[in-house]
Protein backbone atom coordinates (compact mmCIF):
# COMPACT_ATOMS: atom_id res chain seq x y z
CA UNK A 1 0.00 0.00 0.00
CA UNK A 2 0.80 3.86 -0.86
CA UNK A 3 2.58 5.41 2.02
CA UNK A 4 0.15 8.35 2.78
CA UNK A 5 2.53 11.86 2.65
CA UNK A 6 1.29 14.00 5.42
CA UNK A 7 3.34 17.20 5.31
CA UNK A 8 4.72 19.64 3.13
CA UNK A 9 8.49 18.31 4.29
CA UNK A 10 7.43 14.78 4.48
CA UNK A 11 6.60 15.47 0.66
CA UNK A 12 9.65 17.72 -0.03
CA UNK A 13 12.02 15.01 1.49
CA UNK A 14 9.85 12.00 -0.68
CA UNK A 15 9.98 13.64 -3.95
CA UNK A 16 13.89 14.72 -3.64
CA UNK A 17 15.81 12.03 -5.52
CA UNK A 18 14.72 9.65 -7.85
CA UNK A 19 11.46 8.92 -9.92
CA UNK A 20 8.40 9.33 -7.68
CA UNK A 21 4.86 9.12 -8.56
CA UNK A 22 2.27 11.12 -5.72
CA UNK A 23 -1.39 10.21 -6.08
CA UNK A 24 -3.61 12.88 -5.35
CA UNK A 25 -6.57 11.99 -3.72
CA UNK A 26 -9.97 13.01 -1.83
CA UNK A 27 -11.68 10.64 0.34
CA UNK A 28 -14.74 11.39 -0.94
CA UNK A 29 -13.85 10.96 -4.57
CA UNK A 30 -15.02 7.91 -6.19
CA UNK A 31 -12.66 7.66 -8.97
CA UNK A 32 -10.09 7.93 -6.26
CA UNK A 33 -11.00 4.92 -4.82
CA UNK A 34 -11.17 2.97 -8.34
CA UNK A 35 -7.46 3.89 -8.77
CA UNK A 36 -6.20 2.85 -5.31
CA UNK A 37 -5.85 -0.81 -5.61
CA UNK A 38 -4.57 0.20 -9.41
CA UNK A 39 -1.49 2.46 -7.50
CA UNK A 40 -1.28 0.08 -5.12
CA UNK A 41 -0.39 -2.42 -7.58
CA UNK A 42 1.82 -0.43 -9.99
CA UNK A 43 3.66 0.63 -6.75
CA UNK A 44 4.69 -3.30 -5.96
CA UNK A 45 5.49 -4.20 -9.31
CA UNK A 46 7.64 -0.69 -9.62
CA UNK A 47 10.89 -1.55 -7.23
CA UNK A 48 12.81 1.39 -9.30
CA UNK A 49 10.06 4.12 -8.44
CA UNK A 50 8.45 5.51 -4.80
CA UNK A 51 5.24 5.76 -5.19
CA UNK A 52 2.73 7.98 -2.40
CA UNK A 53 -0.41 9.44 -1.87
CA UNK A 54 -1.28 13.22 -0.80
CA UNK A 55 -4.91 14.03 0.80
CA UNK A 56 -5.71 17.15 -1.21
CA UNK A 57 -8.01 17.90 1.92
CA UNK A 58 -5.54 17.52 4.76
CA UNK A 59 -2.55 19.06 1.87
CA UNK A 60 -4.39 21.66 0.52
CA UNK A 61 -0.86 23.66 -0.17
CA UNK A 62 0.73 21.01 -1.68
CA UNK A 63 -2.43 20.27 -4.51
CA UNK A 64 -2.64 24.25 -4.65
CA UNK A 65 1.71 24.58 -5.65
CA UNK A 66 1.39 21.73 -8.15
CA UNK A 67 -2.21 22.98 -9.33
CA UNK A 68 -4.03 20.20 -8.63
CA UNK A 69 -7.60 20.87 -9.36
CA UNK A 70 -9.16 17.44 -10.33
CA UNK A 71 -8.40 14.10 -8.17
CA UNK A 72 -7.38 12.02 -8.66
CA UNK A 73 -4.57 13.68 -10.17
CA UNK A 74 -0.91 11.50 -10.61
CA UNK A 75 1.93 13.95 -10.81
CA UNK A 76 5.56 11.98 -11.91
CA UNK A 77 9.20 13.83 -10.26
CA UNK A 78 11.85 13.17 -11.03
CA UNK A 79 14.72 14.48 -8.43
CA UNK A 80 12.23 17.04 -7.01
CA UNK A 81 10.81 18.36 -10.25
CA UNK A 82 7.47 17.81 -11.36
CA UNK A 83 8.00 16.04 -14.84
CA UNK A 84 4.17 14.80 -16.04
CA UNK A 85 1.36 14.12 -14.45
CA UNK A 86 -2.21 12.05 -15.64
CA UNK A 87 -5.72 12.96 -14.49
CA UNK A 88 -8.33 10.61 -13.42
CA UNK A 89 -8.20 7.12 -13.57
CA UNK A 90 -5.80 5.36 -15.76
CA UNK A 91 -5.68 1.71 -16.46
CA UNK A 92 -2.37 -0.05 -14.72
CA UNK A 93 -0.47 -0.43 -18.45
CA UNK A 94 -0.79 3.24 -18.83
CA UNK A 95 -0.04 3.93 -16.00
CA UNK A 96 3.61 2.21 -16.10
CA UNK A 97 3.88 2.77 -19.76
CA UNK A 98 3.66 6.74 -18.78
CA UNK A 99 6.49 6.35 -15.95
CA UNK A 100 8.91 4.13 -17.78
CA UNK A 101 9.61 7.19 -19.53
CA UNK A 102 11.41 8.65 -16.61
CA UNK A 103 13.12 5.49 -15.35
Amino acid sequence: MAKVLATSKEFNDYIENGVSVIDFFATWCGPCKMLAPVFDEVSSEMDNVKFAKVDIDQNLEIAREFNVTTVPTMIIFKDGKKVDSMVGFMPKEKIIEKVKQYV
